[in-house]
């Protein structure tokens, strides 16, 4: 007990002492998984809008695709995107590999199908009245998606929090495809990995920490905004 107890008063030293390497670990992970959730939420809310407000032949098998698709192991994706982006692949002559940007776009495919799949399921529970009131008032396409993406807007932010989520806590897609190279691609996940197996217990405990805090202020200041507007 006494051991866990120095390494958590040296771990939150390094944390309130803004120890240089550990707080540029956590810049790298939350610039990595910002980025990767604003490239998905572009491309798969609008997705998930039409998907949600159309039917069309094999919309029930989609879902379930979908659903299939959000348990798919990382280290699938990473194993698929490094036989791309190596040397040897179909895009090798990108030169990603080992970049942050491969690691952005495995993670783009880890939480797509996360995003995507909430935002139709948050549409399918809002009010049943809704799309057919805007209908007989003349919405064209566009406003209807705008307007009913309005009303369901805390539901797909909750969609948007739990893809952050689930790519700042990733560390298969990080190792295979970023390297884990010091300052450039080493983020928390893979950090804590690291230098727990070198015994730096209290490095990654500090990092264990902050990336706890951060998923606790991300989930925090996602229920105020609800509440505020309310």
């Amino acid at each position: 007990m006494d051991y866990f107890s120095q390494s958590f008063s040296v771990a939150l030293d390094l944390i309130f002492r803004f120890d240089p390497t550990v707080w540029r670990v956590v810049w790298v992970s939350l610039e990595i998984s910002i980025v990767a959730v604003m490239i998905s939420s572009t491309l798969v809310i609008p997705l998930g809008t039409l998907i949600a407000l159309n039917n069309f032949p094999g919309k029930q098998f989609l879902q379930q695709l979908l659903n299939t698709l959000m348990a798919v192991p990382t280290v699938v994706i990473g194993l698929l995107l490094y036989g791309l982006l190596s040397r040897q692949g179909v895009l090798g002559n990108l030169g990603l590999l080992y970049t942050q940007w491969a690691i952005i776009a495995g993670e783009c495919l880890l939480i797509s199908p996360i995003i995507l799949n909430l935002t139709v399921v948050a549409i399918h529970s809002s009010d049943k009245r809704l799309v057919p009131t805007l209908l007989s008032l003349g919405a064209n396409r566009w406003q209807l998606m705008l307007i009913v993406l309005s009303e369901t807007r805390f539901a797909v932010m909750t969609a948007l929090v739990t893809g952050f989520g689930r790519a700042i806590g990733e560390m298969g897609i990080a190792m295979m495809l970023g390297g884990n190279i010091e300052n450039h691609t080493r983020t928390m996940t893979t950090a804590i990995a690291l230098e727990t197996s070198k015994g730096e217990f209290e490095f990654g405990l500090a990092l264990g920490l902050l990336l706890l805090s951060i998923a606790f202020l991300v989930n925090m200041g996602l229920q105020q905004l609800q509440r505020d507007t309310e």
